[in-house]
């Protein structure tokens, strides 16, 4: 019998957007859920509110950040409320393994979408959240060319939905949210700042990302909600997304089957700033604690708010092919590598993140390297399928 992992190894997945069974399914599954917290909110009082929801997808965003996030806050004394979806994109019980894990430390989790209007505003009626942890988000690069309009409805639609439920709230919650390092597209100076363009992304994704930046900025300056965008750096770890690169070499390097390793121009390195979960976490409660207060009341605002965008990293990028050198080590199973041209489907040769302004600001520092990282990584990923005898698609 496998003995299910500790808390501490937990991370948000983004996905593909899902219909609803039908109207009455879906009304009938939040009214229950909203049913349960009625209960709960008499332990959640002064609540911190975390979004985490999983769409599909494969890009540095997701590592399933959510999880992580919400275990650290409840390990520290906060209340958390969780929202996930729970789509089919990638194997469910890997997303209920993860939830029972939370619920089990007293994180609740309520069934539903970002989307869905009245189940937020039912939700900031039972209890005045305080703060918003955003992490919802159809993620991924090449996904986009297959079903764009799951981006639109997801990081767009949905995030307006969110900050217009966020702006009429009474007290108005503090709201930290995830963009991403994709945004700074075909940006040729590195190490990427903050300052810099990001005016050209290369991707679908990197375009709502950007897209959802501006927002922010329209909300704050209107209504004074008190926004800090977070542009994460291909994030990895324990409890992280199977369609990512390092979760999947993972997967067929062990099965004896070939991986691709793309390469750049005259067999330019692709590389990527790959950032531990853990360190992510340090990062997103940093914005947390640092977040000042919404001026807004009731959907006016009241004085200037507080705007914000860091870059969370880990400042060492490294080639994709060493990445799969260490998890050669770690597996003792040699890759069988297929090296081929990087294609044109919103990927990006390099990046590498400047994150001069999270240390100064959110005490931000990364300790963790990829040869360590990837240490922990293999050692869940050996106890949660080989140990369980599960099957990794």
């Amino acid at each position: 019998m496998k003995q299910m992992p500790h808390l501490d190894d937990i991370p948000s997945t983004p996905g593909k957007f899902k219909m609803d069974k039908s109207p009455y399914f879906h009304r009938a599954r939040w009214q229950l859920s909203v049913a349960k917290l009625a209960f709960w909110s008499l332990v959640f009082m002064g609540l911190i509110f975390i979004f985490f929801y999983r769409s599909p997808s494969s890009n540095p965003i997701s590592v399933s950040v959510g999880p992580h996030v919400s275990a650290a806050l409840k390990r520290r004394g906060d209340g958390v409320l969780g929202l996930d979806n729970f789509n089919d994109y990638y194997d469910p019980s890997l997303k209920r393994a993860r939830q029972a894990l939370l619920e089990r430390s007293g994180v609740f989790i309520v069934e539903g979408d970002i989307n869905d209007s009245a189940l937020l505003k039912k939700l900031f009626e039972v209890v005045p959240f305080t703060h918003v942890m955003h992490l919802a988000a159809q993620a991924g690069v090449r996904y986009a060319m297959e079903n764009p309009s799951s981006y639109v409805h997801s990081n767009i639609a949905g995030f307006v939905n969110l900050l217009e439920v966020c702006k009429s709230a009474n007290p108005q919650p503090a709201i930290v949210w995830a963009s991403s390092s994709s945004v700074y597209g075909l940006n040729t100076k590195v190490p990427f700042s903050e300052k810099d363009r990001t005016d050209q992304p290369a991707s679908l994704y990197a375009a709502t990302k950007k897209a959802g930046e501006e927002i922010a900025h329209t909300y704050s300056h209107i209504y004074g909600l008190s926004l800090t965008g977070l542009r994460f750096f291909t994030v990895y770890g324990p409890w992280g997304r199977p369609d990512m690169a390092y979760f999947f070499f993972t997967r067929d390097i062990l099965k004896g089957k070939a991986i691709s390793i793309f390469e750049g121009a005259n067999h330019g390195t692709v590389a990527r700033d790959f950032t531990y979960i853990d360190d992510i976490v340090k990062g997103c409660l940093g914005a947390l604690d640092t977040a000042e207060k919404s001026t807004g009341s009731g959907g006016k605002k009241r004085g200037a708010a507080q705007l914000r965008v860091f870059n969370l990293g880990n400042t060492s990028p490294v080639p994709v092919s060493e990445l799969v050198s260490i998890l050669e080590r770690h597996l003792k199973v040699k890759a069988k590598r297929n090296v081929m041209k990087l294609p044109r489907n919103g990927d990006v040769q390099f990046t590498h993140a400047n994150i001069s302004m999270a240390q100064r600001e959110l005490g931000y520092k990364p300790t963790t390297d990829l040869q360590t990282g990837l240490k922990k990584f293999v050692r869940w990923y050996m106890g949660y399928y080989n140990g369980g005898k599960k099957a990794s698609a």
